[in-house]
């Protein structure tokens, strides 16, 4: 549990470090899939330094996949975030292993209530110095959670736009049918996320180094 505090606190120094030092450098991106891309979103918009995260799907064959085709199955594809950031306020360092103590990284048949391929974790490198960070933050979560992790690194494909619904799904205003009937989309995505059991499967897999759970 100390050594999850002092993670914690060491990446969230380390952001502020960076942004006090800098107002702008390159701008890089990062894809990842971790469930629900909501969620993925909805954490990593809140980053100091991510200038921006976009929902789609990538991983798989088919050109152009909807939600409806990709959440049915058969595409290969995942539901990924692509998120674009500022690297002299936040480093692919930093967001990979928030991206893995924002997961359960544990699981391969889903996350959290969602199951099936579409929703397995995974991050997509384009190069070989993207695939060593990648191996080496994954390397680092697992010795610090002590149980093996089972998100893959793969190949970077072409990543697709998720229809514009689902961008910024939890900040909506919107009113949307539920099953809880009517209501403003925001609030929908927040009963959403509290019935998966996100948060709660991250904060007793990762305790307080989780940088987003309750969010």
């Amino acid at each position: 549990m100390v050594r999850n505090i002092v993670l914690a606190v060491a990446i969230l120094l380390g952001i502020a470090a960076q942004s006090h030092r800098a107002s702008a450098g390159e701008r890089q991106q990062i894809v990842v899939a971790g469930g629900c891309f909501w969620c993925v979103e909805a954490d990593f918009e809140k980053v100091p330094g991510v200038i921006e995260a976009v929902s789609g799907y990538t991983g798989g064959k088919s050109s152009n996949p909807t939600y409806k085709e990709v959440s049915r199955g058969g595409t290969g594809h995942y539901e990924a975030v692509r998120i674009s950031y500022d690297s002299a306020r936040v480093s692919r360092d930093q967001l990979l292993a928030m991206f893995f103590r924002s997961v359960d990284p544990t699981d391969a048949g889903g996350q959290f209530c969602d199951r099936g391929n579409s929703y397995r974790t995974a991050i997509f490198v384009s190069n070989a110095a993207e695939k060593a960070a990648a191996e080496k933050a994954k390397a680092e979560a697992q010795s610090a959670l002590g149980q093996n992790i089972v998100t893959p690194i793969l190949p970077a494909g072409r990543f697709w736009d998720a229809e514009a619904y689902h961008q910024d799904y939890y900040k909506g205003s919107n009113i949307v049918l539920t099953r809880f009937g009517p209501i403003q989309q925001a609030k929908a995505y927040k009963k959403y996320r509290d019935g998966c059991g996100r948060d709660q499967r991250v904060r007793q897999l990762w305790g307080s180094a989780a940088p987003f759970a309750g969010g």
